[in-house]
C-alpha cells in the first residue's frame, strides 16, 4: 500500500492504490478447459476458458495448502455453475466467486476478466 506523507504529529494516513487492468494473453491461447498459469504484476494468477467466450482468473495459490497449483486443477461444473477442483485435496470452488462448496472457511481468491480485442485483461 502507498504511504502518505505526514505533517508532523498527525497520525500515518493509508491510501490503496488503484486496480488497474493488465494484458496477459490472447483469448485463442487458452485451450477450452484447461488453466494456464500467469504472472501478472507480480501476482500469480490462474487463468481458464470456459468454452467459446467465458475466461475466469483466480489466484494460483491453492486456499488449503497455499501450494501455487490451481492452474492444474479440474475444470467441472455444479449445475450452472463453472468450477475448478484443486489438484492436491480435489476441494471444488466457483470459478466466478470462490467459493469452496466442500469448506465454507476456504475461499479461491478471484479477479476481473474482460475480453478487449481479442485479448484477455485481468484487473488487479
Amino acid at each position: 500500500m502507498e504511504q502518505l506523507m505526514e505533517k508532523p504529529g498527525t497520525a500515518h494516513q493509508a491510501r490503496a492504490v488503484s486496480p488497474q487492468w493488465f494484458r496477459v494473453c490472447a483469448l485463442r491461447d487458452l485451450e477450452d478447459s484447461w488453466g494456464e498459469a500467469a504472472l501478472i504484476n507480480g501476482q500469480q494468477v490462474a487463468l481458464f476458458r470456459v468454452g467459446e467466450h467465458d475466461v475466469f482468473a483466480v489466484a494460483q495459490a491453492d486456499p488449503a495448502t497455499r501450494s501455487h497449483v490451481m492452474a492444474r486443477g479440474m475444470v467441472g461444473s455444479r449445475g450452472n455453475t463453472h468450477t475448478i477442483a484443486s489438484p492436491l485435496h480435489k476441494e471444488v470452488y466457483s470459478l466466478a466467486t470462490g467459493e469452496c462448496f466442500g469448506r465454507p472457511d476456504l475461499h479461491l481468491g478471484t479477479y476481473p476478466v474482460r475480453v478487449v480485442d481479442g485479448s484477455i485483461e485481468v484487473e488487479l
